[in-house]
């Protein structure tokens, strides 16, 4: 290809979900909608957690960072889409299009490698639950806590650096909502096969290695309950960890269909299949987390009644000062 043909790209453009004009605004509503139940939903679970002393142990403790990293991660995302489904112009900076590459990348690797530290905590909890204390120590939980943000952060750094030394073509033409690392690379005119690679190794081990250790802690779990004689020591087991397989199973379900096949046969579906992941998970963790979990309902109800007590205090004074 000629060098007329390749060109120094300053911003590119989204394509967003749907090219339709009349699409637009619902699409911007229902997002708004989505994004705003994900910020409440996740701020009330990490106030409960951190209002309500019962709930001060490792297992609220990951699930408190958890809701964090679901605000980070969607925030990465979902406002950069909302101004684009307003705009008639939908760009993106090619320095803001790796910065959001690189924040995905980053909060979506720190929610996989929360979701095995989770796993070990309920594996713990479950199998040796008379040692639980001393095993899921405050260094423990800080470790579980480090590893998963220090190598987030390098690995998305590495993906960032491979992107951006390939040359792009003229067309600017991200064909998604936001710039997820496949979509870029179709757009480069230069040899992807490094970028690949990568994908197909290191990315596919820092995948696979957070998921091997939740099938291994469920394993565990598994054989651990069926030796419990009675059906209520088993249903109350397992219901520790219905939450958390429920969240699993849906992240873990969606990023599989996404990046687990070449980059050639990235299609539309693939789009779509990332808002499960991106936006449908973190809205839905809260949810799921308060309504399974006797423990969070009480702390969350707990909650909204010390903000009910204190908006009254602040009705009552604002009227005696107002007041005749």
């Amino acid at each position: 290809m000629g060098i007329s043909n390749l060109t120094t790209l300053s911003e590119f453009t989204l394509s967003g979900l749907s090219s339709r004009s009349e699409d637009q605004r619902p699409l911007f509503a229902l997002f708004l909608v989505i994004y705003l139940v994900t910020l409440i939903g996740n701020l009330l679970i990490i106030l409960a957690i951190y209002s309500d002393p019962l709930l001060q142990n490792p297992m609220y403790f990951f699930l408190s960072i958890l809701s964090f990293a679901d605000i980070c991660y969607t925030t990465v995302i979902v406002p950069k889409m909302l101004v684009n489904f307003l705009s008639e112009k939908k760009t993106i900076s090619y320095a803001g299009c790796l910065a959001q590459m690189y924040f995905f990348l980053v909060f979506g690797n720190i929610d996989s490698y929360l979701l095995a530290a989770m796993a070990i905590d309920r594996c713990v909890a479950i199998c040796n639950p008379f040692h639980y204390v001393i095993v899921m120590n405050r260094r423990c939980c800080v470790l579980l806590l480090a590893f998963p943000i220090t190598f987030s952060y390098l690995h998305s750094l590495l993906y960032v650096l491979l992107v951006n030394r390939l040359t792009f073509c003229a067309s600017d033409v991200i064909h998604h909502f936001f710039c997820d690392v496949n979509p870029v690379l179709k757009l480069s005119c230069s040899s992807t096969f490094v970028n690949e690679i990568v994908a197909m190794t290191e990315g596919l081990a820092s995948v696979m290695a957070p998921f091997v250790c939740i099938i291994i802690s469920y394993l565990r779990i598994l054989i651990a309950v069926l030796k419990i004689p009675s059906a209520a020591g088993k249903h109350k087991a397992f219901s520790t960890c219905s939450s958390h397989l429920t969240v699993v199973i849906l992240f873990y379900g969606s990023i599989s269909y996404v990046y687990l096949h070449p980059l050639s046969s990235y299609t539309v579906k693939d789009r779509i299949a990332t808002i499960n992941y991106t936006v449908l998970t973190s809205v839905l963790n809260p949810f799921i987390y308060s309504l399974r979990n006797k423990d969070m309902k009480r702390g969350l109800q707990k909650l909204i009644n010390k903000i009910k007590s204190q908006m009254g205090r602040i009705s009552t004074k604002t009227n005696k000062i107002c007041g005749p």
